[in-house]
């Protein structure tokens, strides 16, 4: 079984996870790609001790970068979009 900072890689910080946050009480994590909706789940109900109601995942693909004439692919990553039940909007102070 993985660790749950594996699995949790980090928070993504962007505008829209902001308004999701405040808007629908949404937390939007990078995580590991192999972790599934189940062990996303338990890794953020151990680590932040709070109730999680729906996890949603999607699978970001890297983007072409160029440096100079040399180009390149960033990696893909995995987005895990986690909906937290009533009364667990104080989240955002432990992150």
């Amino acid at each position: 079984m993985k660790s749950d900072h594996r699995i949790l890689r980090g928070p993504c910080l962007t505008e829209k996870a902001n308004i999701q946050l405040e808007v629908a009480g949404k937390v939007v994590f990078k995580v590991d790609p192999n972790a599934n909706k189940i062990e996303i789940k338990k890794a953020v109900e151990k680590m932040f001790d709070v109730k999680v109601k729906n996890v949603r995942t999607t699978n970001m693909h890297g983007k072409e970068k160029r440096v100079g004439r040399y180009s390149g692919m960033t990696n893909d990553w995995k987005k895990a979009y986690v909906t937290l039940s009533e009364g667990e909007i104080n989240f955002a102070d432990q992150l």
